[in-house]
C-alpha cells in the first residue's frame, strides 16, 4: 500500500485520522499492522491501524496456544463471520497492489503482483474488523487489539490464471465504497463478486516487496 494517507482519506471520505505517520508499505504480512477505513463508535469515518487477521473459529484453535488469525473471509453464511457483517464492523482496506502465489518457468513458487494498472492506483478491498483479546504470539502474551480481514470471491480471469481458488473482493467505485460501509447486509452482500475480466494487470513477479524496480511490464492474460 504505497499511497499516502491523505489520498486514502480523500477517496474514502474519512474525516478523522488516527493512523499516525503512515509510511509507504511495499509489503504487508499477516498479523502485521495496516491501515483500514471504518466508522468510529461516534459515527465518524476514520482512517485507523489494525492487525491483519480476524479471530479464528473455536474449532480451529483446539490444542493451540496462539491464534494467528484468519486473513480472508469467503463463507459469509458461517455463524463465526455473521456477527461481523453488520455496518459497524465493515471496513475498507486500502491497497495499491496485491500478490498471489504463482509458479515461475521452473515450477518454483513466486509471488505474482496484481493492480488496476501499472500506475498502481489506490483501490480498496471490502473488509471487516473487530476489537479482540487473544494471544497472537507467545512472546506477547494476551493482548487486546483491532483486527481486520477482507472478503474473497471467485477469481477473475487474470487472478484465476495464477490462483484459481479465489481473489479479494475489490470495490471499484465511490458508490460501492459507500454501499459497503453504510448499506444493510442484504444490499452490501451483492458486492462479494469478482472484478470483470480485464480489470486487473500483472505488474510484478517474484519479489516479496512490490515496487516499480521489480516491474516486468507484463500485461495480464
Amino acid at each position: 500500500m504505497t499511497s499516502g494517507q491523505q489520498a486514502i482519506r480523500a477517496l474514502a471520505d474519512a474525516m478523522r485520522d488516527t493512523s499516525g505517520n503512515l509510511p509507504m508499505l511495499p509489503a504487508i504480512f499477516p498479523d502485521n499492522a495496516a491501515p483500514i477505513v471504518r466508522t468510529g463508535t461516534d459515527g465518524v469515518r476514520e482512517l485507523a491501524m489494525a492487525r491483519w487477521g480476524m479471530p479464528s473459529p473455536t474449532f480451529a484453535l483446539q490444542g493451540k496456544k496462539v491464534d494467528r488469525g484468519i486473513t480472508n473471509v469467503r463463507n459469509t453464511a458461517s455463524p463465526h463471520w455473521r456477527r461481523w457483517l453488520a455496518q459497524p464492523s465493515r471496513c475498507l482496506v486500502p491497497f495499491t497492489s496485491f500478490s498471489e502465489s504463482g509458479r515461475n518457468a521452473d515450477g518454483k513458487p513466486e509471488p505474482v503482483w496484481f493492480a488496476r494498472d501499472h500506475v498502481r492506483p489506490l483501490a480498496f478491498f471490502a473488509g471487516i474488523w473487530t476489537g479482540w483479546t487473544s494471544t497472537r504470539k507467545l512472546a506477547e502474551g494476551e493482548i487486546s487489539c483491532d483486527l481486520f480481514a477482507f472478503l474473497t470471491t471467485d477469481p477473475s480471469a487474470e487472478v484465476g490464471s495464477v490462483h484459481p481458488k479465489a481473489m479479494p473482493v475489490i470495490l471499484s467505485s465511490k458508490e460501492e465504497l459507500e454501499t459497503w460501509l453504510t448499506a444493510p447486509w442484504a444490499e452490501a452482500s451483492r458486492l462479494q463478486k469478482p472484478l470483470p475480466d480485464g480489470a486487473l494487470t500483472i505488474v510484478a513477479r517474484g519479489a516479496l516487496l512490490d515496487g516499480a524496480a521489480n516491474d516486468e511490464v507484463q500485461p495480464a492474460g
